[in-house]
């Protein structure tokens, strides 16, 4: 899908930081999994419904377990291929020294983006990031992330344009260029997550009204909201500050009717994509959504969607049960990860973090490729060609550019 090119004229937030009295940033310790309380079965939360399985068959086949997940003769196949692929992940590239008329690049957590004149190239790597840092390179983790966005963004036109132009490879997509929103969409549906901004984080610490939504007393760790709610965040110096609305109004990051239509969009885009998961088994739990300003003034959806970066997951036939008793739910995303390395050091202050276990690694990447695979329905395809991917790259970057002139 070939789309008209925007001009991008960066918007780029003041940099007067939030005053103490706008945000909550605690700095504070967080439990272990084994250290959590079990939840009284008296209590009435709200239930996760699976009304859309209209068998027993349907609902084993629509609700895998992770025990299936671990055990399954796929993933002995793909973790085989995984772990063949451990030192050969694509952690940096230089595309502005290999590909004509690349005039620059910007390196992101996870994303490295070119300027290429007309439009950018944005090639996702394995880079693994979380606590604002860059935790790891996860074999496949590109391929993985850019393939479900596609996926996604493919679905979502319905609800809202997006900048993809073209997807000329495996781990690249080629965007319109946008004024980008200083501004993350966060859309939560569950009291849950462990960095500094996740809304237990703040809520356990006494926080009852965070980004403008009142809380009630009484939540507990991973218990489903009444209703979705938005917790937008934007960037004070290298990492997430939550804002309110009317801060992100009075800073002038985004105009009120740009902010109200970016908002809808947010939320319908989470509500579709909570049914859409629901309908694979899986509950989507949270996200966050990026927007940029066409030239002709249309808001369109960019970066990324719904991939197990930017999203947390967890399988849907398990929740309740383990929810009630107090148990972690089963993700079949990057918490697992996060978790031990707040375990073992301190990812916010420690200048220098432990490398991640190469089982952990492996495992990630399972996990990965099986969400891809439980939401598209389709098999994920690992490139097995001895190519190296920076040239594979190149090669594909230099054709689609060529053939956008």
């Amino acid at each position: 899908m070939k789309m008209a090119q925007c001009i991008r004229t960066t918007v780029n937030p003041p940099k007067t930081p939030l005053s103490s009295s706008q945000t909550h940033n605690p700095n504070c310790l967080f439990p272990s999994i084994s250290s959590l309380e079990a939840k009284p079965k008296s209590r009435k939360y709200p239930k996760i419904s699976l009304s859309v399985m209209s068998s027993q068959n349907q609902s084993q086949q629509l609700n895998p377990s992770l025990d299936a997940l671990l055990n399954s003769g796929r993933k002995e196949e793909v973790f085989a291929i995984i772990k063949g692929s451990v030192h050969n992940c694509l952690s940096e590239t230089n595309l502005h020294l290999t590909v004509p008329g690349i005039k620059s690049k910007t390196r992101g957590k996870v994303r490295d983006i070119y300027d290429s004149g007309d439009y950018l190239v944005l090639v996702t790597t394995d880079r693994q990031s979380a606590f604002d840092r860059i935790l790891a390179s996860i074999p496949f983790k590109g391929q993985v992330l850019n393939e479900t966005s596609l996926w996604w963004f493919n679905r979502t036109q319905h609800i809202t344009p997006n900048a993809v132009v073209s997807v000329p490879d495996k781990n690249v997509t080629i965007a319109k260029k946008c004024s980008v929103f200083p501004v993350e969409f966060v859309v939560r549906g569950f009291v849950t997550g462990s960095t500094d901004t996740s809304l237990w984080t703040v809520y356990k610490n006494g926080v009852r009204n965070y980004c403008s939504n009142a809380l009630p007393n009484g939540l507990v760790k991973n218990q489903k909201l009444t209703a979705n709610i938005l917790t937008p965040t934007t960037k004070a110096e290298d990492h997430d500050v939550p804002v309110t609305p009317d801060e992100i109004i009075g800073r002038g990051l985004m105009t009120q009717a740009d902010f109200d239509e970016a908002k809808e969009k947010a939320l319908s885009l989470f509500e579709y994509g909570q049914r859409v998961a629901l309908e694979h088994g899986l509950i989507l739990v949270d996200t966050k959504y990026e927007f940029g300003k066409d030239s002709d003034g249309s808001i369109l959806l960019i970066d990324e969607v719904h991939t197990p970066d930017s999203s947390r997951y967890w399988i849907a036939n398990s929740y309740e049960e383990r929810f009630q008793n107090g148990l972690e739910p089963e993700n079949v995303d990057k918490e697992f990860l996060r978790l031990w390395f707040k375990d073992n050091c301190n990812p916010y202050k420690d200048e220098v973090l432990p490398d991640a276990p190469e089982e952990l690694v492996c495992e990630l990447a399972w996990r990965y490729i099986f969400l891809y695979e439980t939401i598209t329905k389709s098999r994920f395809e690992m490139p097995l060609t001895e190519e190296p991917i920076h040239d594979r790259i190149s090669q594909n970057v230099s054709s689609a550019l060529l053939s956008l002139q």
